[in-house]
């Protein structure tokens, strides 16, 4: 356990997301670290910025900023080295990388990533498709997706299918309920089809949790198919086999974060497009974990 805790202070003046990245995955790599993290994002004036002095002068840690504006980032790192605590800027090697390989000097544009271009509206127009393709709905619309996510209910379908629509991946997913019959629009599908499968025993956890939250915990679990651990095996297994039935990979959630997930499925998406020498949709940021075959 850590002696103390260590102040973090995460200064931007645009929503601090990369900061939140950043931060997030390396105090992720440290056991039991005591950070407390301050956030302090669209710093865009002096004004703003002599709140963020304050704060870090009275609770003192290390700083990491993304700032744009010169007198702005000047303050800080002088307030910062007067104060003897760690000032650094995140992107400063990156852009000098770039600027050396690109040979053109970065423009100092603040929130550059967040302009209302294609991208921007792309990855509007997918949340907005998600939302009107969730948990089988509007299957007809399977033609316009990128891709389709099959798996028993509460495998992280619908939240993978929203990760993917911020990324300006179209998304539908499809629940594998026994006895139902597939929609037609996946015998011959226009796009890659994912499967997503899980520990049997971590899906029943999941489901007599949403079971509690929708009300239903008065629901004998002996009697409900939907938590019995036999039925549960045999549903799953029945789904792999749809899925190697058809050719489609199946990724096992158990273990993985959405991000992890997603990331996987875009990998699986990249392949199918590859193989019939057609463009793949935008992947992506986050690093893919490893890509697990049909199951049978």
């Amino acid at each position: 356990m850590p002696s103390r805790n260590t102040n973090l202070h995460l200064v931007s003046d645009s929503t601090g997301e990369t900061l939140n990245s950043i931060a997030r995955a390396a105090i992720a790599r440290f056991d039991n670290a005591g950070v407390i993290q301050h956030r302090w994002f669209l710093v865009r004036s002096r004004m703003n910025l002599d709140r963020v002095l304050e704060g870090i002068e009275q609770e003192p840690g290390p700083v990491i900023f993304t700032l744009v504006d010169r007198s702005l980032r000047h303050a800080l790192e002088e307030t910062c080295g007067r104060l003897g605590v760690p000032c650094l800027s995140v992107l400063d090697s990156v852009m000098d990388l770039l600027q050396a390989e690109i040979g053109l000097r970065a423009t100092e544009k603040r929130a550059a990533q967040h302009v209302m271009d294609a991208d921007y509206f792309r990855r509007i127009d997918a949340m907005h498709y998600v939302l009107s393709h969730d948990d089988g709905q509007g299957t007809a619309g399977i033609m316009n997706a990128d891709v389709v996510l099959v798996g028993v209910s509460r495998s992280s379908k619908t939240p993978t299918c929203f990760y993917l629509a911020n990324r300006g991946v179209k998304a539908a997913n499809v629940p594998l309920v026994p006895g139902a019959p597939l929609p037609p629009e996946l015998e011959n599908p226009p796009c890659p089809v994912v499967g997503l499968t899980i520990d049997p025993v971590s899906l029943i956890d999941i489901r007599r949790h949403r079971l509690k939250l929708i009300g239903a915990g008065g629901v004998r679990v002996g009697e409900n198919e939907y938590v019995d651990p036999d039925a549960v095996k045999q549903e799953i297994l029945a789904a792999r086999r749809l899925c190697a039935a058809h050719g489609w990979p199946v990724i096992d959630v158990t273990r993985r974060s959405i991000e992890e997930t997603a990331a996987t499925v875009m990998q699986q998406v990249e392949l199918w497009h590859q193989r019939r020498g057609t463009q793949a949709a935008p992947a992506p940021e986050d690093p893919a974990a490893p890509v697990l075959g049909p199951h049978s």
